[in-house]
C-alpha cells in the first residue's frame, strides 16, 4: 500500500498520487472495475450474437410490433446494465481509495458490498449532475465544462459524507471554488487515455467489422474481438479518473477544511480514522 500522507497537493502530486494508488493495488481497483463490467461485455455479446439468429426471418417480422417492442426492451434492458456496472465500480472504488488513502485495507467484495446502500442515492446524483450539466450545455460548451468541472466531487462527497443528490451538487459546489482549471486538467488526461485505449484496443476490430459486412460470421467475430478491447479498456482505463476524484476531494477537504488536523485528532482521541465531519463544515 502506498504511504499517503495528507496535506495540500499540487494538481501535479494529486495525478502522481493517483497513479501510485493504482499501480500499488492494481489487482484491487481492476477487480472492482471488471466484476460490474462483466455485466456489459456479457449484455454487447449478447446483441452481436443474437441478431443474427434472426437474420433468417422475413423483414416484415422484424418491423412488426413485437419486433419494435424487442427493440425498446432490449434498449431499456441495456441501459440499466450500464447503470448499474457504472453505480457499482464508481462507488466501489471510491470506498476503497477512501480506505486506502486513510490508512485501512479493503478488498474488491468488500468494496462493492459498501455499494448496497447507496446505489439509488447515487443514481440520484448522477441523473441530476447530468440534467445540470446538459442544461449548463445547452446555452453553450463552455458553460456545461465549467459546471463538469465545478461537480467533480458530487460523487465522493455523496457517497463518504451520506449526502442526498442536491445536498452533494452543493456540497461539491463549494469544495471546488476557484479549482476548476485543476479539475479540467484531470478530466482532459483521463479523455485522453480513455480515447487511446478505446482506439488501440476496440476501432482496428470495430473497422475490421466494417468491412466484412457481407461475410456475416466474420463481421461477428471481429465485433465479439471489440467488445473483449473494450471490456479491457475500460477495467483498465476508468478507474484512473475514479481514484482521482477521490484524491481530489481530499485535497479539497484538507485546504478548505483542515481535514488532516481532523484526521490527526480523531486518531489521537480514538476515533476511527477519517471520519467525515457534517457537510455543512465552514469553508476557508
Amino acid at each position: 500500500m502506498v504511504d499517503v500522507d495528507l496535506r495540500p497537493l499540487s494538481l501535479g502530486e494529486i495525478l502522481d498520487r493517483t497513479f501510485s494508488l493504482y499501480r500499488s493495488n492494481f489487482l484491487l481497483f481492476a477487480g472492482i472495475a471488471a466484476l460490474p463490467q462483466l455485466l456489459v461485455l456479457g449484455f454487447n455479446l449478447a446483441t452481436t450474437v443474437l441478431p443474427f439468429f434472426a437474420a433468417n426471418f422475413p423483414v416484415r417480422a422484424l418491423a412488426s410490433g413485437s419486433g419494435v417492442a424487442l427493440v425498446v426492451v432490449s434498449l431499456m434492458l441495456g441501459i440499466c446494465v450500464y447503470l448499474v456496472a457504472y453505480l457499482f465500480a464508481q462507488g466501489g472504488t471510491v470506498f476503497a481509495v477512501s480506505e486506502l488513502y486513510l490508512g485501512r485495507q479493503t478488498t474488491i467484495v468488500a468494496s462493492l458490498k459498501r455499494m448496497r446502500g447507496h446505489a439509488l442515492w447515487l443514481l440520484g446524483v448522477i441523473i441530476l449532475s447530468g440534467l445540470a450539466i446538459g442544461a449548463a450545455t445547452l446555452l453553450l460548451i463552455i458553460p456545461g465544462i465549467w459546471l463538469a468541472c465545478r461537480l467533480m466531487a458530487c460523487v465522493p462527497a455523496a457517497l463518504l459524507e451520506d449526502l442526498g443528490p442536491g445536498e452533494s451538487l452543493s456540497r461539491s459546489f463549494q469544495l471546488t471554488e476557484n479549482n476548476a482549471g485543476r479539475s479540467f486538467v484531470i478530466y482532459l488526461l483521463y479523455f485522453v487515455l480513455s480515447y487511446a485505449a478505446t482506439f488501440c484496443l476496440t476501432f482496428p476490430f470495430t473497422v475490421a467489422a466494417g468491412m466484412s459486412a457481407h461475410h456475416l460470421d466474420a463481421a461477428r467475430t471481429w465485433l465479439i474481438l471489440s467488445h473483449f478491447g473494450q471490456f479491457i479498456a475500460n477495467v483498465a482505463v476508468t478507474p484512473i479518473l475514479t481514484i482521482a476524484t477521490a484524491v481530489y476531494y481530499y485535497d479539497l477537504r484538507v485546504r478548505r477544511e483542515a481535514f488532516d488536523l481532523q484526521v490527526m485528532l480523531n486518531s489521537l482521541g480514538g476515533a476511527a480514522p477519517g471520519t467525515p465531519p457534517s457537510a455543512s463544515a465552514p469553508a476557508d
